[in-house]
């Protein structure tokens, strides 16, 4: 996949555990595990939106862009 979730490296750099976001951000546990550790195919404006509110970020600090087919011409 093209895209990486960087959830755990801002949670890190916050402080913040998955449960006290769980709370804030009204998300289950389960749901902020599958994002953090980057196995999520697809994430709700409105959860971007909240997760970025709770962790006082920009969308762009949590999600990231990979070039898949510069990876491939490197195997």
């Amino acid at each position: 996949m093209s895209i990486n979730i960087n959830l755990n490296v801002v949670m890190a750099k916050r402080r913040i555990g998955l449960t006290e976001l769980s709370d804030k951000v009204g998300v289950t546990l389960a749901n902020l595990s599958i994002l953090k550790n980057n196995k999520a195919r697809a994430i709700r404006f409105s959860t971007l939106d909240a997760i970025c509110k709770a962790l006082d970020c920009q969308p762009g600090d949590i999600l990231e862009y990979v070039d898949d087919t510069s990876m491939e011409s490197k195997e």
